[in-house]
């Protein structure tokens, strides 16, 4: 019986090398003869892990339209200096197809300037179009047409946005157009930028209002809730522009008969991760989702020109659908019980009552209003209803946030992060009782999902690393899939 299974192992090793080497190159063979992608997408919602898209679909009820994608893979995405990655590092090699250090943006290891899909593809007569949900020149977006030492240089950045000649950016602001925190200032970006042709909007009307023929532009919402950023979706008002609705018009923008690469990020996912804002992330996830609709739109009426992929630059906050204190149990509806986001309860709401010193019993109602958490009932019989040890818990968050003390360390740290201990304490007692937990406020190592529907999509199938999704892409785009580095122009290095 021993020899015999060993015979099998042998046969079945064998065959399976056999089967990969024709799957292989049979899906070699279909990319080479597959069209290039005269349209080509790239959606990063950034932070956004399996368990990100896990929680919105079970918070839904309803599959993500990105995870209805015919091409389904994992993906890993350490730096070249370290396993956990930062957006800088993870959006460089999404953009250029190469392993780099934390805080580079568009540089390898050696500082040497490597050029993006974005560039490429402008090179190739395409129009391109940069969208997101945080500040323009964050680390994600600024990887596609920047190349600095580090992603805090916003004044660099900056200027390099207005000297790229891309066709269209648009979500959050800029946070250092005039140089002022910049040893080195170039300038005033806007002036650059306008000088260069761009139109500059900050408001829905306007921005609703542009056709094609209005030429280059630079768009951004008029509320900028925090770090020059769109407010979160739950905190949005009417006369808010929504990812999806950014999107929807970079694409209408773009169109032409060349074809366009667009990049379009969803930075807040990423944010109200690190807060452990559960709430906050699945609202942001859904919004995330319905912007690659627009695109999937887009996509059947141009089904044999599209390429539309959708990845994670990273996961953030250790994510996990399951917590000790539900055991099996999952009540995710719960979280519809929250109306604002710690964000904004933090600036508005809290700092409003904390100028007013109000004490733990008034706070109660307050809470309660705006998460749906009960100080009375049976918690055994009502999911929102808070057992004495909660309470505890978020009267000592409370206690701490009233006392106005520094930023936490050690063991508060853990409870807390860098935020303010009362919107974290209220969150995770929610968020728990859901049935979901946190492990970190930064982010984690596991990889993350890939998902690609059109032109050559077969390819993101299976495991891969972050850098093979731009060489893939560049692949489709009809370039050689290698990274390639900029040889003309001078890079940015001066440190902030």
């Amino acid at each position: 019986m021993i020899i015999m299974g060993k015979s099998f192992a042998k046969c079945a090793l064998v065959l399976i090398l056999a089967v990969t080497f024709m799957v292989g190159g049979q899906v070699k063979s279909a990319d080479a003869k597959a069209k290039t992608a005269k349209y080509v997408f790239l959606f990063v919602g950034d932070g956004m892990g399996l368990p990100q898209r896990a929680a919105t679909a079970a918070y839904t009820g309803k599959k993500l339209a990105i995870d209805a994608m015919p091409a389904q893979g994992i993906t890993t995405t350490f730096a070249a200096n370290r396993f956990i990655t930062g957006s800088a590092a993870s959006a460089t090699s999404l953009a250029s197809g190469i392993k780099t250090n934390i805080n580079y943006i568009g540089v390898d290891p050696d500082f040497k300037p490597v050029k993006t899909i974005a560039e490429m593809a402008k090179e190739q007569g395409k129009k391109v179009g940069i969208v997101s949900s945080v500040s323009i020149d964050h680390a994600t977006p600024a990887a596609f047409y920047a190349h600095v030492k580090t992603r805090k240089m916003y004044h660099e950045i900056d200027v390099a946005l207005a000297k790229s000649g891309f066709d269209f950016f648009a979500g959050g602001g800029l946070k250092d157009p005039a140089g002022k925190k910049s040893k080195a200032p170039q300038g005033d970006a806007l002036k650059i930028a306008k000088d260069n042709g761009y139109t500059i909007i900050n408001n829905k009307k306007d921005f609703m209002a542009i056709k094609p023929g209005d030429g280059k532009i630079l768009a951004w919402n008029e509320w900028l809730q925090d770090g020059k950023a769109l407010p979160y979706v739950m905190d949005m008002t009417e006369k808010d522009i929504t990812l999806p609705e950014f999107t929807s018009k970079a694409i209408e923008m773009l169109d032409n008969d060349k074809g366009f690469f667009l990049m379009v990020e969803g930075g807040k996912i990423d944010w109200a991760c690190h807060a452990n804002d559960a709430t906050a992330s699945i609202l942001n996830t859904i919004s995330f989702d319905e912007s690659v609709q627009k695109a999937l739109a887009f996509y059947k009426k141009h089904p044999k020109d599209t390429l539309i992929v959708v990845t994670g630059d990273h996961e953030c906050g250790g994510l996990t659908l399951g917590f000790a204190g539900t055991k099996y149990g999952s009540h995710f509806e719960i979280l519809g019980q929250q109306k604002v986001s710690f964000q904004k309860f933090t600036d508005e709401i809290f700092a409003d009552f904390k100028k007013k010193g109000g004490n733990f019993e008034a706070m109660k109602p307050v809470i309660t209003k705006n998460f749906g958490l009960k100080f009375s009932g049976d918690p055994k019989k009502d999911a929102l209803a808070l057992a004495d040890f909660q309470i505890a818990e978020i009267k000592t968050a409370f206690d701490r946030s009233m006392a106005g003390k520094e930023k936490a360390s050690g063991s508060e740290y853990i409870m807390y992060g860098e935020y303010e201990p009362i919107a974290v304490a209220i969150t995770h007692v929610l968020n728990q009782k859901a049935g979901l937990g946190w492990t970190s406020y930064k982010h984690t190592g596991v990889p993350v999902s890939t998902s690609a529907i059109g032109v050559g999509s077969a390819s993101f199938n299976g495991s891969y690393d972050n850098v093979d999704i731009a060489t893939k892409i560049m692949s489709l785009m009809g370039l050689k899939a290698k990274p390639q580095y900029v040889n003309s122009g001078k890079m940015q290095m001066a440190a902030n």
